[in-house]
């Protein structure tokens, strides 16, 4: 089949121009879902800096309200604030490798349970807080409003 055969079969099954290839009978869905494969764009490093009162516990909050990804299973765009609560340890998120990483999200297609909980980890990673917590609340599809909640907490502290 021609490149351009199978672009047209493409958008045949799916209009949207996704990229993604759905069944031509979306009536059905399977028992349990999972997302699929789609090549990862390259996220960017989260860089970081010595946080300058260690000794102290003070919480930095960041309300990011410009994150976009894709629906796994449509292709669509999906839009999220997210709110980064945290008390750092040793070091400190900086801002534009944050705003870069963030956007990095924005050609991949995540369920919002496994993208709120992948900037969780991704973040403790990096900076090793003694708490955080993400928030990703996304705008309302199909009528339904989601927001899901990840928290971590250092070892020993409660």
């Amino acid at each position: 089949m021609t490149e351009r055969a199978e672009r047209a079969r493409r958008e045949r099954e799916n209009p949207a121009g996704s990229g993604i290839d759905m069944p031509a009978d979306c009536s059905t869905v399977p028992a349990r879902l999972t997302e699929p494969e789609m090549p990862p764009s390259p996220v960017k490093p989260l860089e970081t800096f010595p946080n300058p009162s260690p000794a102290r516990d003070y919480e930095i909050e960041f309300t990011c309200p410009e994150f976009t990804c894709l629906c796994p299973r449509t292709g669509q765009p999906d839009f999220a604030t997210f709110t980064i609560r945290y008390v750092p340890d040793e070091t400190c998120v900086e801002l534009k490798s944050l705003k870069l990483y963030l956007w990095s999200f924005r050609g991949e297609g995540h369920f919002h349970e496994a993208v709120t909980n992948r900037v969780l980890d991704d973040l403790v990673q990096a900076t090793q807080p003694r708490w955080m917590k993400v928030t990703g609340d996304f705008r309302v599809r199909g009528g339904i409003h989601t927001v899901v909640t990840a928290e971590h907490r250092a070892a020993g502290r409660d």
